[in-house]
């Protein structure tokens, strides 16, 4: 149990550290991505195939599957702008709309009941990005792509809970990285034009860091994330994964020294935000509680 837990928490750690690579990577977020994908696909092919953990899914399937991968490649691509345009703190905190967007579109989409609760939080997170966005004017552009970014980025996991019902975690993610990377590709020249780049290869110094963001935050995070879920409860991987935004803000503080350039209504805005997450995690040790307190009266 121990063991797992340090698992999620590395990977949830790795999850915020990407944050960091998109501002160390010198390409532009077109290209940060398209080498991102690249990278992960073929690795991913290689290891579960050696694992024969990939299953024959039909036609129809990877059709759909490679749709949601162009889903979740512009979640990143609007991720990556967002950083460039503004900072990796800025980003990450758009990132952490990504709950109220869930809150929205997974009661539409699946047809069920809204979750007053998780709206509340969810507009609480907007009036603290809001507030960042209002006095801090030169981060707006940035921020307006984070919140796209984080529409995206709570589109795709909905569609994948679909998906996993019949699919394996593994088979899912190779297919979806490919089809986000084919689709992605179709896309790229357009993309260069709009903006272009000095060089479509990356150097050695962005290459050693590309390979980080794909070996480490993204196929030996998702191992240590699917390893952690096999022994933990979903109450304690949700709460963990909403420290993401808080973990990636730390790291670009540190690395980046950002605390020193931003103002006094970042760290208000951040800790409504954060206020936000703490109540949210209160809400879910409740509901955690629920069936051992019912199990106990039983």
């Amino acid at each position: 149990m121990k063991k797992a837990f340090i698992q999620l928490h590395i990977a949830v750690l790795l999850a915020g550290f990407t944050g960091i690579l998109g501002r160390l990577i010198s390409l532009n977020e077109g290209m940060i991505v398209w080498y991102r994908l690249l990278i992960t696909s073929v690795t991913m092919w290689i290891l579960f195939s050696a694992l024969k953990k990939i299953q024959p899914i039909p036609l129809r399937d990877i059709a759909k599957i490679a749709a949601v991968g162009f889903i979740a490649a512009m979640h990143w691509v609007t991720f990556y702008g967002s950083i460039k345009y503004a900072n990796v703190s800025v980003a990450l905190v758009c990132f952490s709309a990504v709950g109220f967007f869930t809150a929205v579109f997974e009661p539409i989409i699946f047809r069920k009941k809204f979750n007053t609760a998780e709206i509340i939080l969810g507009l609480m997170t907007l009036a603290g990005i809001y507030l960042i966005f209002h006095f801090d004017s030169q981060y707006k552009t940035g921020i307006i792509i984070g919140l796209i970014s984080a529409v995206l980025g709570a589109l795709f996991p909905i569609f994948n809970r679909q998906f996993l019902q019949y699919i394996n975690v593994e088979t899912l993610l190779s297919w979806q990285q490919t089809g986000g990377l084919i689709t992605f590709s179709v896309l790229l020249p357009f993309y260069l034009q709009r903006f272009p780049v000095e060089s479509f290869f990356p150097g050695a110094e962005d290459l050693m860091w590309l390979l980080v963001l794909s070996w480490l935050c993204s196929v030996i995070a998702f191992q240590f994330s699917s390893n952690a879920l096999k022994r933990l409860s979903a109450f304690t991987v949700n709460l963990s994964y909403n420290l993401e935004p808080v973990y990636g803000v730390l790291l670009a503080f540190a690395v980046f020294k950002e605390n020193k350039l931003l103002s006094k209504w970042f760290y208000i805005g951040f800790s409504i935000i954060a206020a936000a997450i703490i109540i949210h995690a209160l809400l879910l040790a409740k509901q955690e509680r629920k069936p051992l307190d019912n199990a106990v009266h039983a």
